[in-house]
C-alpha cells in the first residue's frame, strides 16, 4: 500500500471512530437518571412501524416564582420500552405513581418519542381526592 492509501485509510478510520463515538453518546449513553411522581394523564401504545408506549404525567405543586403561591401543574412526557412496566402503569393509572427514568440525548424509533425512558415503578399510592374546578368547600359561619 502506498503512502496516499495509508493516509486515506487513516482518515476513514478516524471518521468511522468519531461517528461511532457520536452515535453512542447521542443514542445509548444515559445522560441522567431520576424519579418523577404524579398522576398519569394519558398512557397509550402508538406508532406506525414501531409500536411504543407513550405517556404523560401531571405533577402538581406550588409555583415558587409567583408571590401569590398559586397551584401549578408540570407535565412529564415519557416513553416505556418494557411491556411489563407498561402493563403496571396502565393498571395503576388512577393512582399516584412514582416512576424511575433514564434520559438519553436522542430518541430512537423503537425506544419511543421521548428522551425520558421509564424503566421501573418505584411506588404506587392512592391518588388524592379531586375537587371540582372552582368549588372549594368551606365551613359556613355559625349564627349566634
Amino acid at each position: 500500500m502506498n503512502t496516499g492509501g495509508k493516509i486515506v485509510t487513516g482518515i476513514v478510520s478516524v471518521l468511522l471512530l468519531a461517528l461511532a463515538v457520536f452515535v453512542y453518546f447521542k443514542f445509548f449513553f444515559v445522560y441522567s437518571e431520576g424519579t418523577n411522581e404524579g398522576d398519569i394523564n394519558y398512557f397509550q401504545r402508538e406508532g406506525f412501524v414501531f409500536k411504543t408506549y407513550e405517556g404523560k404525567m401531571i405533577q402538581t405543586g406550588y409555583n415558587s416564582h409567583n408571590t401569590s403561591a398559586t397551584i401549578q401543574s408540570n407535565e412529564f412526557k415519557f416513553s416505556v420500552v418494557d411491556e411489563h412496566v407498561a402493563e403496571q402503569i396502565d393498571s395503576n393509572s388512577s393512582r399516584q405513581i412514582k416512576l424511575h427514568w433514564k434520559r438519553y440525548l436522542g430518541t430512537l424509533p423503537w425506544r419511543g418519542n421521548s428522551q425520558y425512558v421509564v424503566d421501573s415503578i418505584i411506588s404506587v399510592r392512592q391518588a388524592a381526592p379531586q375537587m371540582e374546578e372552582g368549588l372549594l368547600e368551606m365551613p359556613l359561619p355559625m349564627e349566634n
